[in-house]
């Protein structure tokens, strides 16, 4: 890999690690301020929000800057976003402004590798770079559940008070040193974005317009992409995955915390495990798939969509670590070769910026009207088993027609 591969790692992994922090914070937060249980999911809607109402503009604006650059301003934007948080608006315009600079970083980070690893290695980088996210999700979920488990303990109070002796905010919340350590992070992940060196010598900047920031524009390339035969298949399993796991990231918590009797805390290290058994499938892709074989990778969906409605059902805890862990092997078995083969056919048929705008529009929109279909069902009280298989019939509905093919072109 390119020296400056592992940098964009590092910093990647910095940012993402108190994205997921925040997310579990963030939880804590609506219920010390006293909001009803079914905000925590907006919480997310509101992350996801600007991938779908900004996608025709974080492409164009990905490829007309420096992509290191523009990743640390949105570390700044973030770090705004945690100060809003504590100005006493309403954490979902906190979180909405978050997810404001994450929708840019995204095309920025995606960009960066396909402009810096050869087609022959896409691959195992996005191995790479979906073991870091994953790591962070781990590491991010358990820094959330340590500093949760801080706050209600009361460890942090006179940290609290000494910190809010010094400036005073909008709303008075235990949760401020852990909100501290958070903007920490997000600091550390800019200075390292700031030390990135420009990794592709050819790559050529873009110059940012109005035509290019429209969304008939935007539209035509997501069309493009779309009717590529190999674009569009990749695009289709990768949306339909990330708006299943929205969906597995709050009802694996709920579930923890309803069947299993666990606290927030221990049921987000329950989240966790799902991201360790990502990073042993994503490695095991590394190694078995290359881009001419993406397609293969298809069946692993199928398992996954087995998984789901089982999980829940399961009231022994070593039986559901052992579920969880075949759940994110499945997960990470899919979605690293169906990444890799996006990007490749992205950046061949638009643009590095411009293709991971188009995905993050699809896989963000999808993750929306999950969400709030999730949300709407949790509300109403219907059982979460049922939640789950009905997630699971969609995923099943979706993938078992491409392996059906699959299988007929093989045989």
């Amino acid at each position: 890999m390119p020296k400056g591969f592992y940098f964009l790692i590092g910093a990647q992994f910095a940012s993402a690690l108190a994205d997921n922090a925040l997310l579990i914070l963030g939880i804590f937060f609506l219920k010390e301020q006293g909001y009803p249980g079914w905000w925590a999911p907006l919480l997310k809607f509101s992350l996801t929000l600007a991938y779908v109402v900004l996608a025709s503009v974080v492409g164009p604006v990905a490829d007309a800057f420096q992509k290191n650059r523009l990743m640390a301003y949105m570390n700044a934007l973030k770090i705004l976003g945690v100060f809003v948080l504590l100005s006493g608006l309403h954490p979902v315009f906190a979180f909405a402004l978050i997810g404001l600079g994450a929708s840019v970083y995204a095309p920025s980070k995606y960009g960066l590798v396909t402009e810096s690893v050869p087609p022959r290695l896409l691959v195992r980088a996005n191995a790479w770079l979906e073991v870091s996210v994953v790591l962070s999700v781990i590491f991010g979920i358990a820094l959330g559940g340590a500093l949760t488990g801080l706050t209600e303990a009361g460890t942090l109070k006179e940290l609290t008070f000494v910190l809010s002796s010094v400036a005073s905010f909008g709303v008075q919340t235990e949760t401020l040193p852990a909100l501290v350590a958070i903007v920490g992070v997000y600091v550390t992940a800019a200075v390292l974005n700031f030390g990135l060196k420009p990794m592709g010598q050819n790559v050529r900047l873009s110059p940012l317009s109005l035509h290019a920031m429209k969304f008939t524009t935007f539209w035509k390339s997501n069309r493009k992409l779309w009717r590529d035969p190999l674009g569009g298949v990749s695009l289709y399993v990768t949306t339909l995955y990330w708006g299943v796991g929205a969906v597995m990231q709050f009802a694996v918590l709920v579930w923890a915390q309803q069947t299993l009797g666990m606290t927030l805390k221990t049921g987000a290290y329950l989240q966790a495990l799902v991201a360790v058994g990502v990073i042993a499938g994503a490695f095991f892709a590394g190694r078995n798939f290359k881009l001419h074989s993406a397609r293969q990778a298809l069946p692993w969906g199928l398992l996954l969509a087995v998984l789901l409605p089982v999980i829940v059902m399961v009231t022994d805890l070593w039986v559901a670590v052992l579920l969880l862990l075949c759940i994110g092997v499945s997960g990470g078995m899919l979605l690293v070769p169906m990444n890799a083969l996006l990007q490749h056919r992205g950046m061949q048929v638009l643009s590095a910026g411009r293709s991971i705008a188009v995905q993050g529009f699809n896989e963000n929109l999808c993750v929306l009207l999950m969400l709030t279909a999730y949300t709407t069902l949790l509300a109403f009280g219907v059982p979460l088993g049922f939640i789950m298989l009905l997630v699971a019939t969609l995923l099943v509905a979706g993938i078992a027609p491409l392996c059906l093919l699959l299988w007929r072109q093989f045989r």
